[in-house]
C-alpha cells in the first residue's frame, strides 16, 4: 500500500510553479568549474477542473531549471504557457487533446476542427503543448514534443514565447525530440510528412546556426534545407520513431513495425478513441534499418533488416573499418507506452508490468556490399563484436546484434563523441516497472557497471557535462535530478564524478518537484 502511494504522489499531481529562483542547499563540493544551467522538461500537470489525462505523458509541460553560478545553484520552474495551456485554462477543463487523451467538445478555434474530407487533411492541428525536450536552433532554445509546433523559450527566466510551425519551412506533420548537433554549430532532425501529394515520407532536414542576414527575424529555420526524404514503406501507415543516429557521413533511421494507422487516426475523434490507439506493433513484421550517405544525400543501396523491435532512443553511431556501428535501447514489443496510462501507474502491482526488458543492442552495417560474397555469408568483418549481418540476397543483409546490456533506458553519453566511437554511456536502470531507482555508467569496452542508488529516490536521465580542457571521454560531471516520493525527503540535483560515478554534491530544494524527461545543459550566457 505504501508503495502505491508513492506511485500516485509522484505521478499524477499536479505541481505549482516556482517562477522566481530558489537558492538550493548544497551538500558537498561542487567542482569550480561548474557554470551554467540545466534546463529540463516534462510533465507537471494531469488535471484541470474536473477532467484528467489519461496518459503520463500527455500531462501539461512544466520547465525546470538548475543554474550554476559561483559554487550556488539556484532552482526555479514554470509551466509552458502555450495554446494547449491557454485553452484548458481559460476552460476551466482539458479541451486541447493529446496522444493518449481525447478532449469533447473542443471550443478552442482552429485546434482539432478540421473535417476530413480528403486523405491530405486526415491529419489534426496538433496540441502545443510541447512537453519532451528541449532542443537548440542557433542560439535559440524550444520547448519541444513530436508535433508540427515546438515553443521558443528564454533558458534562463523560463518564459514562454512565440510559437513555432515546422509546416512553414518544411512538410512534416510529426517531429523526432531528438536532434543531433554537429561541430559548426548546424542542428539535424527529421519528420514525418503523411500523405503529402499522395506520399508519405521521412524527411531529414539541417537548420544551420545563424538566420540569414537578410531575415527580418533571426529564425534559423527559414534557412532550413532538406537534406534526404525516404519513402514510407506503407502510405497509411507509417512507423513511429523518437530518435535516429548520426557519424560523420551517415544517418541511421530505424522504420520499425510500431505504425501509426492513418485512416485510423482521421477518425479516432469521431470514434471517441484516443490517436495511441491507431498505434499497432506488428510482431510478425521486420526492421528495415535507413542509412543514408550525408555527402551524397541519397541511401546507400544496401538494405538493412533486422527482426521486429521497438526503439525510443539512439545511444550513439559511428565508422570503425568499413562498417557503421550503432548502439540503440530497444525492446520486443510496445508495452512501454501503455504502462504509462495513468489508471496503470495508480496500481502498479496489478497492471504495470512490462513484457519486454530494454536492452542495449549494437548493430553493425558493413558498407560494403562484396557482391561475391554467398547468400548466408556474415559481412561484418569487425573482431571487436558479435553482431552479424548476413546476406539473404543481393543487396540485402539481416542484422544480428549483439546484446551489450539490459535493463537500461535513457542513454546519454559525452557528447563530444556522438556519431565516433565512445566507450561510456550513462543510463537510468528500468527493470519491469516505471519506477526509475538506480543510474548507472556503462563501459562498452569492459561490461562494467557502476551504479549510483538510495532509498526513497527515483532519479532522472543522467546529464554529462564535460570539465574544461578535457581529454578523456569520461572527464567531468554526470547530473541527474531526483525525486524524493518520501514527503519527508526533499527532492535535490545529483552530482556524480563521471570517473568514478561517486557523489560529489547534491543541491537539494523544498518544493514538490515532478519526475521530468529530458533536458539539456546551456554553458554560462555571454553576459556572465
Amino acid at each position: 500500500m505504501l508503495r502505491l502511494q508513492k506511485m500516485q504522489y509522484a505521478y499524477n499531481k499536479n505541481r505549482e510553479e516556482v517562477p522566481e529562483p530558489i537558492k538550493a542547499d548544497v551538500q558537498g563540493s561542487l567542482p569550480a568549474w561548474l557554470q551554467g544551467t540545466l534546463l529540463r522538461n516534462g510533465p507537471g500537470v494531469f488535471s484541470v477542473g474536473e477532467t484528467s489525462y489519461n496518459h503520463w505523458f500527455d500531462g501539461m509541460a512544466l520547465l525546470h531549471s538548475f543554474t550554476f553560478k559561483e559554487g550556488e545553484v539556484y532552482y526555479r520552474s514554470k509551466y509552458l504557457r502555450g495554446d494547449t495551456y491557454k485553452c484548458n485554462m481559460e476552460a476551466n477543463r482539458i479541451v486541447v487533446s493529446e496522444m493518449g487523451t481525447m478532449a469533447y467538445p473542443d471550443p478552442c478555434k482552429n485546434i482539432f476542427s478540421k473535417a476530413f474530407t480528403y486523405l491530405s487533411h486526415t491529419i489534426p492541428d496538433f496540441t502545443d503543448n510541447c512537453v519532451t525536450n528541449i532542443i537548440k536552433y542557433g542560439e535559440d532554445y524550444y520547448a519541444t514534443s513530436e508535433t508540427n509546433y515546438i515553443r521558443k523559450i528564454d533558458p534562463y527566466t523560463l518564459e514562454t514565447q512565440e510559437k513555432v510551425d515546422y509546416m512553414k519551412y518544411v512538410t512534416v506533420n510529426l517531429i523526432t525530440s531528438h536532434p543531433h548537433y554537429d561541430k559548426q554549430g548546424n542542428t539535424y532532425n527529421m519528420g514525418t510528412s503523411i500523405a503529402d501529394k499522395g506520399k508519405t515520407r521521412y524527411t531529414i532536414f539541417k537548420v544551420p546556426p545563424k538566420a540569414d542576414d537578410s531575415a527580418k527575424k533571426k529564425l534559423c529555420l527559414k534557412n532550413l534545407e532538406v537534406v534526404c526524404s525516404i519513402p514510407c514503406r506503407s502510405l497509411l501507415n507509417p512507423s513511429y520513431y523518437h530518435s535516429f543516429g548520426m557519424t560523420d557521413n551517415y544517418i541511421i533511421f530505424i522504420e520499425q513495425p510500431f505504425k501509426l494507422d492513418i485512416l485510423k487516426m482521421a477518425t479516432a475523434y469521431f470514434r471517441g478513441v484516443n490517436w495511441a490507439s491507431c498505434l499497432k506493433f506488428d510482431a510478425d513484421d521486420n526492421t528495415l534499418i535507413h542509412l543514408i550517405d550525408r555527402r551524397t544525400q541519397k541511401p546507400v543501396p544496401t538494405k538493412f533488416y533486422t527482426d521486429a523491435l521497438v526503439v525510443y532512443h539512439h545511444v550513439n553511431a559511428y565508422e570503425e573499418d568499413g562498417h557503421v556501428v550503432c548502439d540503440i535501447i530497444a525492446y520486443k514489443d510496445s508495452s512501454l507506452y501503455d504502462m504509462f496510462y495513468l489508471a496503470n501507474l495508480q496500481e502498479p502491482l496489478k497492471n504495470n508490468k512490462l513484457s519486454s526488458k530494454p536492452s542495449c543492442r549494437r548493430f553493425v552495417l558493413p558498407l560494403q556490399s562484396e557482391k561475391d560474397a554467398a547468400i548466408g555469408n556474415d559481412l561484418v568483418k569487425l573482431k571487436s563484436t558479435t553482431a552479424t549481418a548476413v546476406k539473404e540476397k543481393e543487396g540485402s543483409l539481416f542484422c544480428h546484434p549483439e546484446i551489450l546490456c539490459e535493463g537500461a533506458e535513457l542513454p546519454r553519453i559525452n557528447y563530444d563523441f556522438n556519431g565516433k566511437k565512445h566507450r561510456y554511456v550513462y543510463i537510468t536502470g528500468v527493470e519491469l516497472t516505471p519506477v526509475p531507482t538506480v543510474v548507472m555508467k556503462f563501459d562498452v569496452d569492459t561490461r562494467q557497471m557502476l551504479e549510483w542508488k538510495e532509498d526513497n529516490c527515483w532519479p532522472s536521465e543522467l546529464v554529462f557535462v564535460p570539465s574544461p580542457n578535457a581529454i578523456e571521454e569520461d572527464d567531468g560531471v554526470v547530473l541527474s535530478v531526483v525525486v524524493c516520493p518520501d514527503p519527508n525527503k526533499a527532492a535535490f540535483l545529483l552530482v556524480l564524478d563521471a570517473k568514478t560515478f561517486k557523489e560529489i554534491a547534491r543541491a537539494s530544494v523544498d518544493v514538490d518537484m515532478h519526475i521530468d524527461m529530458h533536458g539539456y545543459f546551456i554553458p554560462p550566457c555571454p553576459q556572465e
